[in-house]
């Protein structure tokens, strides 16, 4: 069915411009191929169109509300690293919600300290993984990562993981989704969110949605027109309340191109102001 007009969104995945490209550093530091050390700024750059680049960043907070209020984006979950988004979370407590990332779960007792002061100190709603991304690698299932999401059921707080193939040049076995299945056994209580698709293997996605009730699925970093068959359908019937959305903007996706395909996304009436609000308010804690 058309997306209905008017409807809140709350984005769980948005930054803020930068200036250079050096936030990807840490991706940098293990490819190995040339597009990736040389002549991708973005280390995903391949897979995108028209990457938003060369936005003001004058006034970064500035920019990313713009184009907020352009789609009716309510509230929008960023980091608390950067002092960007710490000013935008001091100034606009009402449109931004604070989330925390393990950047080396290499380091146990460092992450499970780090979640615990971001909890503290900024109130964080949820944390967050890239397996692929660490270095050396952590798979989702790998005991480095029990500690972290102990913490995480500790503090009533959900934890987004990329899972499925990587977009940069790195290997993909951390995030198979097959290992989700072991954590959701061993941490019942735990909230996991998956980001950016799941892919090849979103049809266990939803069959590990089916199966384990705190598991789901968000959206980030595809354009709508790409949003896999399996997760449109599973939506559509049992799991209106288990697929959340996420955008990525501005890292590989602008909000004009994401909202301009998001009609044509074949969700029930039912399905839009879950999916686009309600499901992350709720697994984030945040009323209204």
């Amino acid at each position: 069915m058309p997306m209905p007009a008017g409807l809140p969104v709350f984005d769980t995945m948005i930054g803020f411009p930068h200036e250079g490209f050096e936030q990807y550093d840490f991706i940098r530091r293990q490819t190995r191929d040339r597009g990736s050390l040389e002549e991708m700024q973005f280390p995903a750059e391949y897979m995108f169109k028209n990457v938003p680049k060369d936005l003001p960043t004058s006034d970064p907070v500035a920019v990313t509300l713009h184009e907020m209020d352009r789609f009716n984006i309510t509230k929008a979950l960023i980091g608390v690293s950067d002092p960007t988004s710490k000013l935008a979370l001091k100034r606009h407590p009402d449109r931004f919600v604070a989330s925390g990332a393990v950047t080396d779960p290499n380091d146990v007792s460092g992450s499970v300290r780090a979640i615990r002061q971001e909890y503290e100190e900024h109130g964080i709603r949820a944390t967050s993984v890239f397996p692929a991304g660490t270095f050396p690698q952590v798979a989702i299932d790998d005991p480095k990562m029990y500690p972290v999401y102990q913490t995480c059921v500790d503090l009533g707080i959900p934890i987004f993981v990329c899972a499925g193939v990587p977009g940069p040049r790195l290997k993909y076995a951390p995030q198979e989704v097959a290992r989700i299945d072991t954590v959701m056994y061993d941490f019942p209580e735990l909230v996991f969110i998956t980001r950016h698709g799941c892919e090849p293997w979103e049809e266990l996605a939803c069959k590990l949605m089916l199966k384990w009730p705190n598991l789901y699925y968000s959206t980030s970093a595809f354009a709508p027109k790409y949003y896999p068959e399996a997760v449109i359908k599973y939506a559509n019937s049992r799991g209106a309340d288990k697929i959340i959305y996420g955008g990525y903007f501005p890292m590989g996706l602008s909000l004009e191109r994401i909202f301009g395909d998001l009609p044509t996304v074949p969700f029930r009436d039912e399905v839009w102001p879950k999916f686009l609000y309600q499901n992350a308010a709720r697994v984030l804690k945040i009323e209204g």
